[in-house]
C-alpha cells in the first residue's frame, strides 16, 4: 500500500495543510482494497472486547447503540452505520495503512476506525477535535465540509453531539481510494450513496486539563515533588495580606521547576503509551523459552502487536529508557539502537536482532515480551 498525495510531498502537506485546512486527495491509494469484509467487521462487533457502535434514525430521531451486537436484520437495508474503533488492535492489515502516514509520529496516533454504512447511512453533521484521514474503501460516500466558525453544537442523542446546518466549502463524492483530510474544528457530514466502507486514521492529543490531572495523579502515586518553597532572602513585609510580585514569581518558579525533562518524559511516556482500547493479548502468558525464540526467529520475523504503543524520548533513550503499554522499561545505556528498532519497526528478523540475541539478559527480556503477547510470531506449531 502506497500513499500518493497528488503531487505534493509529505513535507509540503505538513507545511500547507496539517491543522490548517481540509484537503481532498483523489486516488491517494491506487486500487485500494478493504482491510476486511463487512461480514468480518460484523464478527468483530460481536466481540465484547471490541469497541463498536451503530448509528441510525428511528421515527426521524437519531439513535446510537453500543456493541456487542448479535443481529442487524431489524435495521433494514438503508440509513444505518456500523462503526468499529481501534481496528489496528485486531486486524494486522491496518498497520499497512498507518505506515502510509508515518510522516506524523506515532505518539499522535489515536486509532484506525472503520465504518460500514448502507445507503443514506451516516452519523450526522458534527465537529471532531482531532485530525483525521478518511480513506474511502468500497462504495461511494458524499462528504460536505464547512469552514471554521462559531458553530452551535447540540446533543441529537446522548451519544451523538451534532452541529447545526453549515454552508459547505467542500462538497465531494469520495470513490474507492480517495482520501479526505480534516483538521480539528471543521464541521462535516458524510452520507453513504451505496453500501460502502471507509477507514479513518485519526490523530489526537489530550487536553491540558486531562494531562495536568493525570500528572497530579502520577506525582501523588509516586510520592514525588515534595520540596517546599525556600525564601531565605525574604524582604521586609509591609502588607501582610498581599502576595507580592516577588512571591508570585517564587510560586510560579516552584511549579515550573517541578516540570523538568525527567518528570515530564517519564509521565508522558507512561500516559501516551496507554491503550484506550483492549489489546489482543493472550489470556495466559505463552510458554516459549529463550531457546524457542532464538530458533523460531531464524524462520520467521517477530511482529509487533497491533495497537501496541511503544515510544522513546530523545532526552532519555541514551540511558536505555523507553515505554511500552503504560510501563517504563530500562534496558541499559548501550541499548539505544535496539530501542529505536523496537519502537520504529513493525517486524524484526534475525539479522535485525542478531547483535542482542547473544546478550542473555536482553534475550530474557525479549522472551518475556513475546510470552506476554507484545511481540509475536505469525505461525507457531
Amino acid at each position: 500500500m502506497q500513499l500518493d498525495l497528488n503531487g505534493i510531498t509529505s513535507k509540503q502537506f505538513l507545511e500547507e495543510y496539517w491543522q490548517k485546512k481540509p484537503l481532498v486527495i483523489r486516488q491517494g491509494f491506487k486500487d485500494f482494497q478493504d482491510l476486511l469484509s463487512p461480514e468480518e467487521m460484523a464478527g468483530l462487533a460481536c466481540d465484547e472486547m471490541v469497541e463498536s457502535r451503530r448509528v441510525y434514525k428511528a421515527n426521524d430521531e437519531w439513535q446510537a447503540e453500543f456493541g456487542p451486537f448479535e443481529s442487524y436484520e431489524a435495521l433494514g437495508d438503508k440509513d444505518w452505520t456500523l462503526i468499529v474503533q481501534a481496528l489496528n488492535n485486531w486486524v494486522p492489515e491496518a498497520e499497512n495503512l498507518i505506515q502510509c502516514f508515518d510522516f506524523i509520529p506515532r505518539w499522535r496516533l489515536d486509532d484506525v476506525m472503520v465504518s460500514f454504512a448502507m445507503p443514506g447511512g451516516g452519523v450526522g453533521p458534527h465537529i471532531d477535535l482531532y485530525d483525521v484521514f478518511i480513506c474511502q474503501g468500497s462504495g461511494r460516500r458524499r462528504w460536505r465540509v464547512g469552514d471554521l466558525g462559531p458553530h452551535k453544537e447540540f446533543a441529537a442523542h446522548p451519544a451523538l453531539l451534532h452541529t447545526e446546518a453549515f454552508e459547505p466549502i467542500i462538497d465531494v463524492e469520495l470513490l474507492p481510494g480517495d482520501i479526505l483530510y480534516l483538521p480539528p474544528g471543521y464541521p462535516h457530514d458524510g452520507v453513504t450513496l451505496e453500501p460502502s466502507m471507509s477507514f479513518s486514521v485519526g490523530y489526537r492529543t489530550a487536553s491540558a486539563k486531562d494531562m495536568v490531572s493525570a500528572l497530579a495523579d502520577h506525582i501523588i502515586d509516586n510520592d514525588i515533588c515534595n520540596e517546599q518553597i525556600a525564601d531565605p532572602d525574604r524582604a521586609l513585609c509591609e502588607h501582610s495580606g498581599v502576595v507580592n510580585n516577588s512571591d508570585l514569581a517564587r510560586i510560579k518558579q516552584q511549579l515550573l521547576a517541578t516540570l523538568d525533562d525527567k518528570l515530564v518524559s517519564e509521565f508522558s511516556g507512561r500516559y501516551l503509551t496507554q491503550s484506550k482500547c483492549e489489546l489482543d493479548l493472550p489470556d495466559i502468558p505463552l510458554g516459549l523459552s529463550e531457546l524457542d525464540v532464538t530458533e523460531i526467529i531464524k524462520q520467521q520475523p517477530l511482529v509487533k502487536l497491533g495497537g501496541l504503543r511503544c515510544l522513546y524520548f530523545e532526552t532519555t533513550v541514551d540511558d536505555g529508557v523507553f515505554y511500552i503499554n503504560g510501563d517504563q522499561q530500562q534496558l541499559g545505556q548501550d541499548k539505544a539502537a535496539l530501542i529505536a528498532l523496537l519502537c520504529n519497526t513493525q517486524q524484526l528478523n534475525e539479522d535485525d536482532l542478531s547483535p542482542w540475541l547473544a546478550d542473555g539478559q536482553m534475550l530474557t527480556q525479549l522472551t518475556q515480551w513475546v510470552n506476554a503477547g507484545y511481540w509475536y510470531f505469525d505461525d507457531i506449531d
